[in-house]
């Protein structure tokens, strides 16, 4: 057949092809175009095995701590003895966690303490007073009424003085439209005072004769520890272009590293708990669950409508001050605890309140995102002001992580 003949035919054929597509029923052709979606979303649509790895990622720290816990009442002498704890745990990951903190903490931002002074200075105060002193007296109230156990009423009052979480609080001050320069600052302002302050107003709150703390070699204990480590990190960071680089870099595996320093920490913590015989048992957890969510419902209430009275036409800065306000950093605590508490046998339950309030924050603040950037909008259009910030969630969360 000649060329010229082929051609022809595939032209035909096309033509057909094309008429008959187009002469369908108006239903037929939709029909079409619908089961051409339904492919191309087959296509893009993620395999199970990719649902399971996204889930994973997404949560990996709280999974991570439910399989430690459980590994650690199945055989305890494992992490309470033959890891040597002592060590391993309460000098080695606590020093390694603080080091990355000081490598990574940008003390550049403490400059803008300036600019909201009476802002800033409400936030930290309702994060390292108002909070503890109201788990004090819940705590106190649900103790003498015989609903908690005292070791894990002081885990609420420890976890309530401790300073408040970092990228946590930046990403939801980011994607409510919430004055993110405000949330940067705070949250390095107050884990750096927190290293000093939290202790403190621990010790404060449960007394210097508790079982196995001494003063004096708490706070020595801190210093070699927390302080030391924290040190060395930002001399280096501020002497060294090369590591600044390096951190900036391998941001993603550096926070990788400190989540499985601190499941180490948790897991030889509950072995020791375990092994001693003091129960961590599924009703403490609901329990604790209970106790902490009551509590965080009512910093939250409190804190919002303290900020209406004293920032009443800041909507942004109201955004950012209900997460500052209420957010309780697991990345200090966990290592703080542990430092603090090495030794005691209650340090399982004292470390327990924070790993239940870490995710109840996370989703009962990811709730009140969506309310609180209308808010911000609104309160906007009613002041006469244009909001110049335009979020990128993806941006987000390539930048920060929830882990803090």
């Amino acid at each position: 057949m000649p060329p010229s003949t082929t051609t022809t035919t595939n032209y035909d054929e096309m033509n057909a092809t094309i008429l008959s597509e187009t002469t369908k029923p108006q239903h037929q052709q939709q029909t079409s175009n619908n089961l051409s979606e339904k492919d191309d979303a087959d296509e893009t649509r993620p395999t199970f095995r990719e649902k399971v790895i996204q889930f994973y990622e997404a949560n990996e720290f709280l999974l991570l701590i439910i399989f430690a816990i459980v590994l650690a009442k199945i055989y305890p002498p494992l992490g309470a003895k033959y890891l040597v704890p002592d060590i391993s745990a309460d000098w080695i990951m606590v020093m390694f966690i603080f080091l990355l903190a000081g490598l990574a903490l940008k003390t550049e931002e403490f400059e803008a303490a300036f600019n909201q002074v009476y802002f800033n200075l409400f936030v930290q105060g309702f994060n390292f007073f108002i909070v503890s002193l109201v788990a004090y007296a819940l705590s106190f109230v649900l103790v003498r009424a015989h609903v908690l156990d005292q070791s894990l009423a002081d885990g609420m009052i420890i976890c309530a003085c401790l300073p408040m979480a970092i990228n946590m609080v930046i990403i939801l001050s980011k994607n409510a439209d919430g004055d993110e320069a405000a949330a940067v600052f705070n949250s390095a302002v107050g884990n750096l005072v927190g290293i000093f302050l939290s202790p403190i107003l621990i010790l404060g709150y449960l007394g210097v004769s508790s079982e196995d703390v001494n003063l004096v070699d708490v706070f020595w204990k801190l210093v070699l520890r927390v302080v030391v480590p924290l040190a060395i990190g930002q001399i280096v960071q501020k002497t060294s272009a090369e590591i600044k680089r390096f951190m900036k870099q391998s941001s993603h595996d550096i926070k990788k590293a400190q989540i499985y320093a601190l499941v180490f920490i948790v897991y030889t913590v509950f072995c020791t708990t375990f092994l001693e015989g003091n129960a961590v048992g599924i009703a403490n957890i609901l329990l604790m669950i209970l106790c902490q969510f009551l509590l965080l419902v009512i910093v939250t209430v409190v804190s919002w409508y303290s900020l209406k009275v004293f920032f009443p036409d800041a909507p942004r800065q109201r955004v950012m001050g209900l997460f500052g306000c209420t957010h309780k950093t697991v990345s200090v605590g966990v290592p703080l605890i542990n430092a603090m508490y090495d030794g005691n046998s209650n340090v399982g339950l004292y470390t327990l309140p924070l790993l239940v309030w870490h995710p109840l924050q996370l989703v009962f603040g990811s709730l009140l995102v969506p309310h609180l950037y209308d808010f911000v909008q609104r309160e906007n259009k009613r002041l006469g002001r244009v909001d110049e910030k335009q979020l990128d969630d993806d941006d987000a969360a390539s930048q920060y992580s929830w882990f803090y």
